[in-house]
């Protein structure tokens, strides 16, 4: 399928590695050019030369954090006027509630609902002038559905998905989408973490944890970050105009809801 986006060009945070690569990956499958994102500048730099050689599109690596005023600025510099914005960032710690304190709460309000405002903010104007822009959050399954220890983070995003739940209709007449992917239990390394983690304080072994969080879920597997960035694609090309204010579970069924 010809999603329409040979040429456009995305600017993709967080995407030297997981669900946010998964994303960089289908744009530039799809004839992107892409600005990609992270902290890890060897991890950033293998992502740039196998997106560039496989999919022979132009890619800039900009190693930078995305929640900082500079890090945006250096997104912003080398692609001012972006058709596609992937905002994607890094979640805070797992963490009772009772343990954070105000510089926690406050980062992970920056880190999940103010960096993503900001780049939204920059870049609406100039898609809005040429009639088209997609944008795409990666939120969380925890929006809807609580999951112990992510409270901050599962607030701030709730809070970007009301925010946005009005501006994306302010956006709409002028051909600029925004959206929310949600995203289960998708096997990256943050998921793999959780199971150390489980292990390590059941005693027992890092596959039994994850043959048991797998078994809870209908689809009996956890997702990719492939079908994951595939379904950005979508969203992103020109068949997705129509598509917009939604938010999209990717879960294999795990939230129990009829709507």
């Amino acid at each position: 399928m010809d999603l329409g986006l040979r040429g456009k060009s995305a600017i993709v945070c967080a995407s030297s590695r997981g669900l946010g690569r998964g994303c960089a990956e289908a744009l530039a499958e799809a004839g992107c050019n892409l600005v990609i994102n992270g902290r890890d500048q060897a991890a950033l730099e293998a992502t740039r030369v196998h997106l560039a050689e496989q999919f022979q599109v132009n890619v800039t690596a900009v190693a930078a954090d995305v929640s900082t005023p500079e890090g945006q600025a250096a997104l912003l510099d080398v692609c001012p006027q972006p058709d596609i914005l992937v905002n994607n960032n890094g979640g805070p710690p797992r963490k009772d509630y009772t343990e954070l304190d105000r510089d926690a709460l406050l980062g992970g309000v920056v880190q999940n609902f103010v960096t993503p405002i900001e780049l939204i903010q920059a870049v609406t104007p100039g898609m809005k002038e040429r009639g088209f822009g997609r944008i795409v959050n990666i939120t969380s399954l925890s929006v809807k559905m609580p999951i112990e220890g992510l409270d901050l983070s599962s607030g701030a995003r709730a809070g970007l998905t009301a925010f946005l739940a009005g501006v994306c209709r302010q956006l709409a007449p002028y051909g600029v989408t925004v959206n929310n992917l949600l995203p289960g239990k998708m096997d990256t390394d943050r998921l793999k973490g959780g199971f150390e983690r489980t292990a390590q304080q059941a005693g027992i072994s890092i596959e039994a944890v994850r043959e048991s969080q797998a078994a809870e879920i209908p689809a009996r597997r956890f997702g990719n970050s492939e079908e994951f960035g595939q379904t950005c694609a979508f969203l992103c090309s020109q068949y997705g105009g129509y598509i917009t204010g939604q938010n999209i579970l990717m879960d294999g069924g795990l939230y129990p809801a009829a709507f």
